[in-house]
């Protein structure tokens, strides 16, 4: 009887048509999860090491419109015409061969491999005022964006020559001078503001042409401008950390009551001395942090505002005003020019 119930219950099992019921997945203990990817060490320096690369083509050969460029070559032409007018009307007395700069005076000072085309001329005085004339059409031409490629070369090569010549009586403007016309010499300092564009947008082609070009070797010399202006304030700061009249704070008066360089009477300050000690340590931190804030966009507004009444003060109140200008061109390098118009020409 309990065998005959077996078998029926047996026969109805098998005959079940219904829904088929999921058993649960048998785990093998045998096999291990398997672990997260994992980016070993070496990749991972791999890795830093492509992104610090690919930051480091953008910053230099990432390709840049004219604009500012032009800009500083036209007003860098214009200073360095000035001091060229400036040296006209003592040509002779400090370049002759009997002038104040005598030609050993180099040597004398270490300088002895210093070269410059003036030496040639240095025992004829109409010789002397013959090149000389020829250098400022060369500097005209430059300002103007004349043949840029060509007579932006020649400036700097009669920049570096005057400065060699005028060792012992040059100072930070003539140095300023030299390496913003060789940077203008790398870029294409005349893409923009210039002679040469204005004659290729009337050319034959004009409308194909009148869109500013992109290209690498302007972004280039901006970039060598910015890298040398950080250097030459830093090692500014440097100095003036030396002297122990920057750390009292009255580095600033005693440049403002010296009637050698004095051109405007600041003496009044001497009423409101802890005035000129907050200028003095504001320009001393300004120079020495200057290489490290000018570059993030959050506090170069602030750096670039703060250098216009520190060397429009040496210009107005020091007689330097020429030195104050080309440190304020040397500037606008960190100013960015973004024009929609332009098109990459690499």
């Amino acid at each position: 009887m309990a065998r005959s119930k077996r078998k029926k219950r047996l026969s109805k099992s098998e005959s079940y048509d219904g829904p088929e019921v999921q058993q649960p997945p048998v785990v093998d203990d045998d096999q291990s999860t398997p672990a997260p990817n994992s980016t070993s060490a070496a990749e991972q320096l791999q890795q830093w090491i492509g992104r610090w690369r690919q930051a480091w083509d953008g910053f230099w050969f990432s390709p840049r419109a004219p604009q500012m460029l032009g800009w500083i070559r036209l007003l860098t032409g214009l200073i360095v015409l000035w001091t060229l007018l400036a040296w006209t009307f003592e040509l002779s007395t400090f370049f002759a061969i009997d002038g104040l700069l005598p030609l050993d005076y180099r040597t004398q000072l270490g300088a002895k491999f210093a070269w410059s085309h003036l030496d040639w001329f240095a025992s004829s005085p109409s010789g002397l005022l013959a090149v000389h004339c020829l250098a400022m059409i060369v500097v005209g031409l430059f300002a103007s964006g004349c043949w840029t490629r060509v007579t932006s070369v020649f400036t700097a090569l009669l920049v570096i020559s005057y400065g060699n010549r005028s060792i012992g009586a040059g100072f930070g403007l003539d140095q300023i001078n030299v390496f913003l016309c060789l940077y203008c010499a790398i870029g294409n300092s005349g893409g923009s503001v210039s002679l040469d564009r204005w004659w290729r947008e009337r050319s034959r082609d004009g409308q194909t042409q009148s869109a500013l070009a992109k290209n690498v070797s302007t972004n280039i010399a901006i970039r060598l401008i910015q890298i040398h202006l950080c250097v030459v304030y830093f090692f500014a700061a440097i100095g003036k950390l030396q002297g122990d009249t920057w750390w009292t704070g009255e580095a600033v008066w005693l440049s403002l009551a010296s009637y050698e360089y004095q051109t405007i009477d600041m003496t009044w300050l001497a009423n409101y001395l802890p005035l000129v000690g907050i200028m003095t340590l504001t320009s001393l931190f300004w120079e020495l942090f200057y290489p490290v804030l000018v570059w993030p966009r959050l506090t170069r507004p602030l750096m670039l505002a703060i250098a216009v009444p520190v060397h429009l003060g040496i210009g107005l109140c020091m007689g330097m005003m020429s030195f104050g200008l080309i440190m304020l061109v040397a500037n606008l390098s960190f100013i960015e020019w973004n024009d929609a118009s332009a098109i990459d020409n690499q």
